[in-house]
Formats: C-alpha cells, sequence, structure tokens
C-alpha cells in the first residue's frame, strides 16, 4: 500500500498539489482547445483519409484528434519538436550551433530552445499552409477565398504557438517537461474514445482475443519500461585536487549509458520517410501514361503489408544509430571527464576514454535498436493475431514510448519533491 500512502501524502502538501492541479487545469484547456473545429470540413471524407495515411493517423493520435476534428491547435507541439530536431541536425553543421548547443550550459540551452521557439513560427504557417492545400485537393474542405486561407493558416499557427506557451508554463510552474506531458494528454485522450468502439463492437467471440491483447499489452509495456530504464554503467573515478586548504574529488561514480538513447525519434524518422512515398503516388495516381504507372506500382508496393514492415524495421534500426551519432558525442564527453579531472579505470584520457565509449556504445546500441524496430511493428503483429483495432497505444509504437518515458520522467520529479521535503523537516 505504499504508492496509496504516497498519493495520499502529495495532496497533503499545498505547494505540490497546487503545482498537479495546475498541469490538470491546462490539460483541460488544450481538450477544449482540441474541441474547437475551423467551419467547412467534410468529416467523413476526414476520417477516411486518416484510415489512409498511417504518419497522418499518428500525428492524430499526437494531437488528441485535433488533427482529426481540423481544430485550431490542429498542429499540435509538431512545428516546435520539428525545429529542435532541425537546430540538432545543424549543429553537425555549424560549430557556433554545436558549441552553444553542448557547451554553453544553461544558458546556452535557454538560447537554443529560444531559437527553436523562432523557427517554430515559420514552420508552423508552412505546415497549416500544407494541411489546408492537401485537404483541399482531397476535397475535405471546401475552396477557400485568399482572406478565408490566410485567416486559417494565422488561426492554426497561433494555436500551435498557445500550445508551445502552455507547455512552458507547465515547466515553469507545474511538474515535469511541459511539451512532454502535452503530447502525453494528447495520446492518453484517445482513451475513452477506444472504450466507446470496444463497447460498441462487441461481441461474445472476441473476449479470447481481448484476453490476449491485453495479455500482451502489459509484457510489452513491461518491456518497454525496463529497456527505457535499461543502462550500461561505466565507473568513472576523479582525481583528489587540493585547493587552498580543501580537498576535492578522489571519489568514484558512474557514466550511464542508455540501452536506448534515441528515444523515439528513430520510428518518426521511419514513418516520414515511408509516408512520402505514397502520398505524392496518390497525388500523381491520375496522371496519364508513363508517371501514373509508376505512381500506381509505388502505391501497390508500399500497400503490401510485408515489404511495408520490412522497410519500417531497417529503417527504425538505421535511423537509430543515425540518431545516437547526432546526439550522443564520446570525444565531447571524453573532454569534459578530462577537464573535471574524471577518467575511466584502466583507461587513458582523452582520445582512448573516446575510443572505448564508442566501442561500448556500439555493442549495447543494437540491442536497443532492434527493440525500436520490434515495439514499431508490435501494434500491427498483435492487431493481427487478436483482431482486435482498438487501444493500439498499449501494444507499441511512438505513443508507448511516450506514455512510458513521460510516466517515468514525472514519478521522478513527484518523488524529488517529496523527497526534498523530507529533508526539509529535519
Amino acid at each position: 500500500m505504499n504508492w496509496l500512502q504516497t498519493f495520499f501524502q502529495i495532496f497533503k502538501m499545498k505547494d505540490l498539489r497546487n503545482k498537479i492541479l495546475f498541469v490538470l487545469a491546462i490539460f483541460a484547456i488544450f481538450r477544449i482547445l482540441a474541441n474547437i473545429p475551423i467551419p467547412g470540413v467534410n468529416i467523413e471524407n476526414l476520417r477516411a483519409f486518416f484510415q489512409q495515411f498511417q504518419m497522418l493517423g499518428i500525428l492524430n493520435v499526437f494531437t488528441g484528434g485535433a488533427l482529426e476534428r481540423f481544430s485550431i491547435v490542429m498542429l499540435g507541439l509538431g512545428p516546435y519538436i520539428i525545429s529542435i530536431v532541425i537546430l540538432q541536425l545543424l549543429t553537425m553543421i555549424f560549430p557556433q550551433l554545436e558549441e552553444l548547443y553542448r557547451e554553453g550550459g544553461e544558458e546556452g540551452r535557454a538560447k537554443f530552445e529560444q531559437y527553436g521557439r523562432i523557427l517554430a513560427v515559420p514552420l508552423a504557417i508552412l505546415q497549416a499552409f500544407g494541411m489546408l492545400t492537401l485537404f483541399s485537393r482531397q476535397g475535405i474542405i471546401g475552396a477557400m477565398s485568399p482572406l478565408t486561407k490566410i485567416s486559417a493558416i494565422l488561426t492554426i499557427t497561433a494555436g500551435s504557438l498557445f500550445l508551445m506557451w502552455l507547455g512552458e508554463l507547465i515547466s515553469e510552474k507545474g511538474i515535469g517537461n511541459g511539451v512532454s506531458l502535452l503530447i502525453f494528454a494528447g495520446i492518453i485522450a484517445d482513451f475513452p474514445r477506444n472504450i466507446g468502439q470496444m463497447i460498441a463492437t462487441y461481441e461474445p467471440s472476441m473476449i479470447p482475443s481481448y484476453f490476449g491483447f491485453f495479455g500482451m499489452a502489459l509484457i510489452i509495456l513491461a518491456g518497454v519500461t525496463l529497456i527505457s530504464e535499461a543502462r550500461r554503467n561505466i565507473p568513472v573515478s576523479y582525481a583528489k585536487r587540493v585547493r587552498g586548504m580543501r580537498m576535492y574529488g578522489g571519489v568514484s561514480t558512474y557514466l550511464p549509458l542508455n540501452i536506448n538513447p534515441a528515444g523515439v525519434m528513430p520510428i518518426i524518422f521511419a514513418l516520414s520517410i515511408l509516408t512520402f512515398p505514397p502520398m505524392i503516388a496518390n497525388f500523381l495516381g491520375a496522371s496519364p501514361g508513363f508517371l501514373g504507372k509508376i505512381a500506381h506500382e509505388v502505391s501497390n508496393l508500399f500497400n503490401n503489408h510485408f515489404i511495408y514492415g520490412i522497410l519500417y524495421f531497417i529503417l527504425v534500426f538505421a535511423f537509430t544509430f543515425f540518431y545516437t551519432m547526432i546526439t550522443f558525442e564520446p570525444k565531447s564527453i571524453s573532454e569534459n571527464l578530462q577537464k573535471m579531472g574524471g577518467f575511466i579505470p584502466g583507461i587513458r584520457p582523452g582520445e582512448s576514454t573516446a575510443k572505448f565509449l564508442s566501442y561500448v556504445l556500439n555493442r549495447i546500441l543494437p540491442i536497443g535498436a532492434l527493440f525500436l524496430g520490434f515495439v514499431a511493428l508490435a501494434p500491427s503483429i498483435i492487431q493481427g493475431v487478436t483482431k482486435v483495432a482498438t487501444f493500439s497505444f498499449l501494444v507499441g509504437g511512438t505513443a508507448l514510448l511516450i506514455i512510458v518515458s513521460v510516466v517515468l520522467e514525472t514519478v521522478r520529479e513527484i518523488k524529488a519533491q517529496l523527497e526534498m521535503r523530507e529533508y526539509e523537516t529535519f
């Protein structure tokens, strides 16, 4: 009953209780905004379109159905997340940006995030224009006058920036990372609709399938939690240093390397690439001659579930290595350890340490890449076996990884707050 005592302890502390209630109030505002639609949308055509394109369906899950409802926050936090990823990729090209991101400390990170906010504005405008054009060509929305289109673009952009601001408010006054928590809220918002769909399609013959589905979901959830928390601890010692009358260092600690350092980004990259060819083929499918024939063949190729699954797995595996190479630099870590007087026992500081870190990382990374590939394919496999089409976010994919990581991070934050208050009582 320890968890129950912790729950009551949380709500006994006024400041911690207020933080949690503040986060829940922001969630309520988010859900209200997600249900305010932009007028002039054919709902049936919109639903059919989302069933056809998997990537847009995943984006719809992240926005809590806001994209499917064509609401004023239909883009969610997508523009801001993409802007941060673009800036991370640009650190490979621009040394000054890399220095700001990796060595600038708190001030440098704050400036880097500010650049991300600025870049999110044009990205939101471009995405809003692209979505409106795409939906217009598919007959989902009617023809818009230039003034109406500009108004819709500005409304959608403002909605995305408002969500970004809400996320920062949560980070500043609430518990945990605001952006992650809003994405989490968007994912779990689909839960009631899935329950309603399960009740509406209930048949007694499906009971064994539901038991099998939720049993597999529990196993996968446990596996995702285990891999997300898995670390390869590398021992690090610090040399003793004397400054004035005090002695520093002489302690031993660990440098943790995650089994899955890339998080959910490889799955998102892979889905983006796999969605692009069939979408282009869909636009060109009605073209006459050779171009239309190629578009038709490409569409058939990606409609083959076996080929699609193989390509999906290969891309997730490859992007795990690619994204880790961008975000994790053994040379930089080695230099920072050397500056602080730290070293790995038995390994020379400097280049030898960087090579050792690369060696260890290349040994554990295939485990994380295989795990991500399996998690990416798990919803299709399990739903194909059990024939249960609801609750896809419980059996794998990007949504489950985000749910697990956000819950673990938030639980750690709450425990840290409780422990801090216990120390203050002494």
